[in-house]
């Protein structure tokens, strides 16, 4: 299966293979630049209105694209990938502050923006989402800080 079916396959409606294709796309990202032609591709993805996965799923492949960005495609677009860190779904919210930690390992110069973002949240949760958010948060800072040294 070549890329462009794999990725097609990351917007069919059964979420099920959808998640599994994510996984090897994530697992290519990891190793090679082969997807960072496709960046425009993830972020109509992370701008999708009506699937909060077809989101989350753009929203982490351009995060695992970050270490091949060379012509600095996430810094042009980090501001509205930074407004999922409150994203209406908070299984898409807690996916996107845990990944926002790739982008800060490969972006340095966004680590103001990312922990300004992080330090000033204003989304409210039900309770048990709330505390899990809220850790996540806290996690992804303490990490992203060890990067400043």
């Amino acid at each position: 299966m070549n890329y462009e079916t794999q990725i097609e396959m990351l917007i069919c409606s059964d979420n099920k293979h959808a998640y599994n294709v994510l996984k090897e796309l994530l697992l290519i990202c990891e190793q090679s630049n082969d997807l960072y032609m496709y960046f425009d591709k993830f972020v109509d993805m992370m701008n999708n209105k009506e699937n909060s996965f077809i989101r989350t799923r753009g929203l982490r492949l351009i995060a695992y694209n970050a270490k091949w960005d060379k012509e600095n495609k996430v810094n042009s677009i980090i501001e509205k990938w930074l407004e999922h860190v409150e994203d209406e779904k908070p299984i898409t919210a807690r996916q996107c502050i845990q990944d926002v930690i790739v982008i800060a390992k490969y972006k340095p110069e966004l680590l103001d923006i990312i922990l300004n973002t992080l330090e000033n949240f204003n989304k409210i949760y039900d309770d048990s989402m709330q505390k899990l958010v809220y850790k996540d948060r806290q996690r992804a800072i303490k990490i992203i800080l060890q990067y400043t040294w």
